[in-house]
This record gives C-alpha cells, sequence and structure tokens, in this order.
C-alpha cells in the first residue's frame, strides 16, 4: 500500500489527493467561496476565521496519523484545469482482516454542486479503495431523504443493500440510513 501523500488519482475533471501545505491558500477560499446552506445536509459557508496556517499544520499532521493508523483517508478535491478546492471526500477503514471493508463520503462545496463532481468523486474513491487501499468492500451512508447523494452512488455502481435502524446520531437523534455498497470484482 501507498503511504498517505503518495495516495491520489485524476479523473478527467479532478484532481483528488491529500491537502499540502502548499493547498493552503485554495483550501481556505473553497470554504470561502461556499453560500449559505442550501439544505440540512449542507454545511454552507461559516466564519473561517480559525483556518491560521498554524491549524492547517495541525489538520495536515492530524489526517496523515489517521491514514498511517489505517483508520481514514480525508482527501481534497480540486479542479484539474485551474486548482480550486471544489470538496473533499474520505474512505474510513472498518475492517481489515477477512473482512477489508470500508466506508466513503464525499462533500462538495454548494457552488459546485449539479456539476456530476459527486459522481466523478464516487467513481474515484472505488478506485482509490479497491486499487491503492485494497479494500474488498465499500460501503456508503445514506439518509432515507437525501435523493441526490442516492443518485451519487447508483451511478457510481453502488448497490442498494438494507435499511439500518437507527444507525447514526446526528443532532442527538440516531436516524436511519440506507446501506449502499460495491465489492471489489
Amino acid at each position: 500500500m501507498k503511504h498517505y501523500d503518495e495516495l491520489s488519482t485524476v479523473t478527467d475533471r479532478l484532481v483528488i489527493r491529500p491537502v499540502r501545505r502548499q493547498d493552503y491558500d485554495a483550501f481556505v477560499a473553497g470554504y470561502r467561496a461556499c453560500l449559505p446552506p442550501q439544505n440540512r445536509f449542507d454545511e454552507g459557508g461559516f466564519d473561517t476565521s480559525f483556518m491560521t496556517k498554524e491549524w492547517f499544520e495541525t489538520l495536515l499532521a492530524r489526517r496523515r496519523a489517521e491514514a498511517e493508523a489505517d483508520f481514514s483517508y480525508l482527501f481534497h478535491l480540486f479542479d484539474r484545469a485551474d486548482g480550486r478546492a471544489l470538496g473533499y471526500c474520505d474512505i474510513t477503514a472498518y475492517a481489515r482482516d477477512d473482512l477489508q471493508f470500508a466506508h466513503i463520503g464525499y462533500t462538495i462545496h454548494n457552488p459546485y454542486w449539479g456539476r456530476g463532481y459527486a459522481t466523478e468523486c464516487a467513481r474515484a474513491l472505488v478506485g482509490l479503495g479497491f486499487g491503492q487501499l485494497d479494500f474488498h468492500r465499500l460501503e456508503a451512508y445514506i439518509n432515507l431523504d437525501n435523493p441526490a447523494s442516492k443518485r451519487v452512488v447508483q451511478k457510481a455502481g453502488f448497490e442498494f443493500e438494507c435499511v439500518r435502524r437507527g444507525f447514526v446520531l446526528e443532532d442527538g437523534v440516531w436516524t436511519d440510513n440506507e446501506i449502499w455498497f460495491i465489492n471489489r470484482e
């Protein structure tokens, strides 16, 4: 398996890789470009004044440590043409040994919604998860009332498996989630 800083993939329009020290300005600009929240799943724009260079260095170190522990691999999405930060995504390992499965997640900054970036990202995560991180199974957990995210995973080749009742704690309430999966061929 590659070292965290070497993990990356390039799609038609995206570069997906760990954020680097030299990405600081693009990273912060990506969050500053966000509009107010567009729905309950969107963090929207927020005060980025806490995102100092020192804070960013700590973030980079934490992400590197999580990846080196084979816990979570967080990546950022950059526009291949101009380097703008478009969002972020992750692969979180849940089991290795005889199971080899992980969870994927993706967030596109809201000014870039509706352009197919989430689907392109989800497909790329499948390649990263199977090809570079050697997982056998990837899962996506989706709120029952999030049709946009369901379309993303369907287009990326995931299959609906089940609804897990009371699966995710959100705002103090245990919510049901649909479980979508894809296995390596």
